[in-house]
Protein backbone atom coordinates (compact mmCIF):
# COMPACT_ATOMS: atom_id res chain seq x y z
CA UNK A 1 0.00 0.00 0.00
CA UNK A 2 1.56 3.48 -0.95
CA UNK A 3 1.03 6.40 1.44
CA UNK A 4 0.93 9.45 -0.53
CA UNK A 5 3.17 13.06 -0.15
CA UNK A 6 2.37 16.09 -1.38
CA UNK A 7 2.06 14.98 -5.46
CA UNK A 8 -0.94 14.75 -6.76
CA UNK A 9 -0.57 11.20 -8.30
CA UNK A 10 -1.87 7.99 -7.43
CA UNK A 11 -0.36 4.51 -8.28
CA UNK A 12 -2.16 2.09 -10.90
CA UNK A 13 -5.39 0.98 -9.19
CA UNK A 14 -4.07 -3.23 -10.18
CA UNK A 15 -2.13 -2.26 -6.95
CA UNK A 16 -5.10 -2.50 -4.60
CA UNK A 17 -5.30 -5.05 -2.29
CA UNK A 18 -7.91 -7.28 -2.39
CA UNK A 19 -10.64 -5.23 -0.19
CA UNK A 20 -9.99 -2.58 -2.66
CA UNK A 21 -7.77 -0.16 -0.70
CA UNK A 22 -4.55 1.59 -2.99
CA UNK A 23 -3.30 4.04 -0.88
CA UNK A 24 -3.75 6.32 2.54
CA UNK A 25 -2.88 9.65 3.51
CA UNK A 26 -2.86 13.11 0.94
CA UNK A 27 -5.45 15.58 0.87
CA UNK A 28 -9.00 16.52 -0.49
CA UNK A 29 -7.67 19.10 -2.79
CA UNK A 30 -9.36 19.30 -5.83
CA UNK A 31 -7.33 18.23 -7.92
CA UNK A 32 -6.30 15.05 -6.38
CA UNK A 33 -10.37 14.47 -5.89
CA UNK A 34 -10.30 14.97 -9.52
CA UNK A 35 -7.45 13.03 -10.45
CA UNK A 36 -8.68 10.01 -7.90
CA UNK A 37 -12.26 9.92 -9.71
CA UNK A 38 -11.08 9.65 -13.26
CA UNK A 39 -9.04 7.08 -11.99
CA UNK A 40 -11.48 4.96 -10.71
CA UNK A 41 -10.47 6.08 -7.14
CA UNK A 42 -12.60 7.29 -4.10
CA UNK A 43 -12.18 8.22 -0.58
CA UNK A 44 -13.51 6.79 2.33
CA UNK A 45 -12.39 6.75 5.94
CA UNK A 46 -13.26 7.42 9.37
CA UNK A 47 -12.38 11.31 11.15
CA UNK A 48 -10.04 10.11 13.19
CA UNK A 49 -8.44 7.98 10.49
CA UNK A 50 -5.40 8.99 7.54
CA UNK A 51 -7.84 9.50 4.31
CA UNK A 52 -7.70 5.99 2.61
CA UNK A 53 -8.36 6.36 -1.04
CA UNK A 54 -10.31 2.67 -2.55
CA UNK A 55 -10.65 1.16 -6.14
CA UNK A 56 -12.75 -2.12 -5.36
CA UNK A 57 -12.84 -4.93 -7.82
CA UNK A 58 -15.50 -5.79 -9.64
CA UNK A 59 -17.53 -2.07 -9.07
CA UNK A 60 -21.22 -1.31 -8.48
CA UNK A 61 -22.46 0.12 -12.00
CA UNK A 62 -25.31 1.07 -13.60
CA UNK A 63 -25.85 1.44 -17.06
CA UNK A 64 -29.03 4.58 -17.40
CA UNK A 65 -30.32 2.13 -20.24
CA UNK A 66 -30.59 -0.23 -17.54
CA UNK A 67 -32.50 1.76 -14.96
CA UNK A 68 -35.53 -0.86 -13.50
CA UNK A 69 -38.56 1.37 -12.15
CA UNK A 70 -41.04 -1.26 -10.60
CA UNK A 71 -44.60 -0.61 -10.96
CA UNK A 72 -44.85 0.50 -6.80
CA UNK A 73 -42.57 3.15 -7.94
CA UNK A 74 -43.68 3.81 -11.17
CA UNK A 75 -47.04 4.36 -9.28
CA UNK A 76 -44.93 7.25 -7.11
CA UNK A 77 -43.64 8.72 -9.86
CA UNK A 78 -47.28 9.62 -11.34
CA UNK A 79 -48.90 9.88 -8.22
CA UNK A 80 -47.48 13.73 -7.64
CA UNK A 81 -46.29 12.82 -4.11
CA UNK A 82 -42.77 14.33 -4.89
CA UNK A 83 -41.52 17.01 -6.66
CA UNK A 84 -37.90 16.34 -8.50
CA UNK A 85 -35.09 19.32 -8.88
CA UNK A 86 -31.25 19.03 -9.14
CA UNK A 87 -28.77 21.33 -7.92
CA UNK A 88 -30.91 23.40 -5.74
CA UNK A 89 -29.77 22.29 -1.76
CA UNK A 90 -26.40 20.80 -2.55
CA UNK A 91 -25.04 21.74 1.10
CA UNK A 92 -28.69 20.43 2.33
CA UNK A 93 -28.31 17.52 0.84
CA UNK A 94 -24.95 16.01 1.99
CA UNK A 95 -25.46 17.70 5.56
CA UNK A 96 -28.74 14.85 5.60
CA UNK A 97 -26.73 12.32 3.81
CA UNK A 98 -24.58 12.82 7.30
CA UNK A 99 -27.09 12.96 9.53
CA UNK A 100 -28.47 10.03 8.61
CA UNK A 101 -25.75 7.79 8.13
CA UNK A 102 -24.39 9.10 11.55
CA UNK A 103 -27.79 8.33 13.07
CA UNK A 104 -27.96 4.87 10.86
CA UNK A 105 -24.65 3.64 11.46
CA UNK A 106 -23.24 5.88 14.55
CA UNK A 107 -20.66 7.47 12.71
CA UNK A 108 -20.40 8.78 8.84
CA UNK A 109 -17.73 9.45 6.63
CA UNK A 110 -19.07 11.92 5.55
CA UNK A 111 -16.73 14.65 8.29
CA UNK A 112 -16.65 18.27 8.07
CA UNK A 113 -13.64 17.90 5.66
CA UNK A 114 -15.64 15.86 2.77
CA UNK A 115 -18.19 18.44 3.60
CA UNK A 116 -15.66 21.43 2.88
CA UNK A 117 -13.79 19.64 -0.45
CA UNK A 118 -17.19 18.18 -2.09
CA UNK A 119 -18.74 21.91 -1.53
CA UNK A 120 -15.92 23.13 -3.16
CA UNK A 121 -16.39 21.18 -5.87
CA UNK A 122 -20.24 21.91 -6.58
CA UNK A 123 -19.05 25.93 -6.60
CA UNK A 124 -16.64 24.78 -9.35
CA UNK A 125 -19.77 22.85 -11.29
CA UNK A 126 -17.91 19.71 -10.62
CA UNK A 127 -20.48 18.21 -7.73
CA UNK A 128 -24.06 17.64 -8.33
CA UNK A 129 -27.03 16.66 -6.14
CA UNK A 130 -30.48 15.87 -7.22
CA UNK A 131 -33.49 16.35 -4.23
CA UNK A 132 -36.65 15.17 -3.48
CA UNK A 133 -39.66 17.27 -1.71
CA UNK A 134 -42.76 17.17 -0.35
CA UNK A 135 -44.98 20.24 0.91
CA UNK A 136 -41.66 22.64 0.44
CA UNK A 137 -39.59 20.14 2.57
CA UNK A 138 -36.62 18.48 1.28
CA UNK A 139 -36.88 14.69 2.22
CA UNK A 140 -34.63 12.53 0.08
CA UNK A 141 -31.49 13.35 -1.72
CA UNK A 142 -28.64 11.88 -3.56
CA UNK A 143 -24.97 13.69 -4.39
CA UNK A 144 -21.99 13.32 -6.13
CA UNK A 145 -19.54 13.99 -8.69
CA UNK A 146 -20.15 14.82 -12.90
CA UNK A 147 -16.72 14.05 -15.15
CA UNK A 148 -17.32 14.20 -18.58
CA UNK A 149 -20.21 11.53 -19.54
CA UNK A 150 -19.86 9.38 -16.04
CA UNK A 151 -21.61 10.13 -12.96
CA UNK A 152 -19.73 8.94 -9.66
CA UNK A 153 -22.50 8.73 -7.17
CA UNK A 154 -21.36 9.36 -3.71
CA UNK A 155 -24.35 9.18 -0.71
CA UNK A 156 -28.10 9.61 -0.45
CA UNK A 157 -30.46 10.18 2.11
CA UNK A 158 -34.30 9.54 2.67
CA UNK A 159 -36.53 10.78 5.48
CA UNK A 160 -39.60 9.17 4.11
CA UNK A 161 -40.29 6.00 2.19
CA UNK A 162 -39.20 6.19 -1.68
CA UNK A 163 -37.99 9.84 -1.69
CA UNK A 164 -34.12 8.91 -2.09
CA UNK A 165 -35.65 6.21 -5.30
CA UNK A 166 -37.96 9.26 -6.32
CA UNK A 167 -34.71 11.13 -6.30
CA UNK A 168 -32.19 8.75 -8.28
CA UNK A 169 -35.04 7.75 -10.72
CA UNK A 170 -35.78 11.17 -12.05
CA UNK A 171 -31.66 12.13 -11.72
CA UNK A 172 -30.76 8.89 -13.84
CA UNK A 173 -33.44 9.98 -16.85
CA UNK A 174 -31.96 13.07 -16.85
CA UNK A 175 -27.96 12.06 -17.01
CA UNK A 176 -29.25 9.91 -19.61
CA UNK A 177 -31.12 12.48 -21.83
CA UNK A 178 -27.68 14.78 -21.30
CA UNK A 179 -25.25 11.98 -22.61
CA UNK A 180 -24.04 10.42 -19.26
CA UNK A 181 -23.24 6.30 -20.11
CA UNK A 182 -21.96 4.99 -16.69
CA UNK A 183 -22.83 5.73 -13.00
CA UNK A 184 -20.76 4.47 -10.61
CA UNK A 185 -22.40 2.83 -7.28
CA UNK A 186 -18.91 1.87 -5.71
CA UNK A 187 -19.95 -1.02 -3.55
CA UNK A 188 -23.24 -3.01 -4.16
CA UNK A 189 -26.08 -2.97 -1.99
CA UNK A 190 -29.59 -4.93 -2.74
CA UNK A 191 -31.10 -1.48 -3.03
CA UNK A 192 -29.49 -0.22 -5.77
CA UNK A 193 -29.13 -3.74 -7.59
CA UNK A 194 -32.99 -3.52 -7.28
CA UNK A 195 -32.59 -0.20 -9.49
CA UNK A 196 -30.58 -2.18 -12.41
CA UNK A 197 -27.20 -1.89 -10.73
CA UNK A 198 -24.50 -4.45 -11.36
CA UNK A 199 -21.41 -5.48 -11.35
CA UNK A 200 -18.18 -4.44 -13.31
CA UNK A 201 -14.83 -5.92 -13.43
CA UNK A 202 -12.60 -2.59 -12.71
CA UNK A 203 -10.00 -3.53 -15.94
CA UNK A 204 -13.56 -2.28 -17.58
CA UNK A 205 -14.65 0.67 -15.96
CA UNK A 206 -11.19 1.75 -16.06
CA UNK A 207 -11.54 1.78 -20.10
CA UNK A 208 -14.74 2.83 -19.73
CA UNK A 209 -13.31 6.23 -17.63
CA UNK A 210 -11.06 6.54 -19.81
CA UNK A 211 -13.36 6.60 -23.02
CA UNK A 212 -16.21 9.01 -21.28
CA UNK A 213 -14.55 11.30 -18.67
Amino acid sequence: MVILDKRIQFPPVNTADEDGLIAIGGDLSTGRLLLAYRSGIFPWYNQEEPIAWWSPDPRCVLLPTNLKISKSMQTVLNNGRFRFTSNRAFSAVIQNCKQLNTQKHNGTWINNDIIDAYTTLHTLGHAHSAEAWQDGELVGGLYGIRIGNVFFGESMFSKVSNASKFAFIHYVQQLQKEGVVLIDCQQATAHLQSLGATLMQRSDFIKTLDEYC
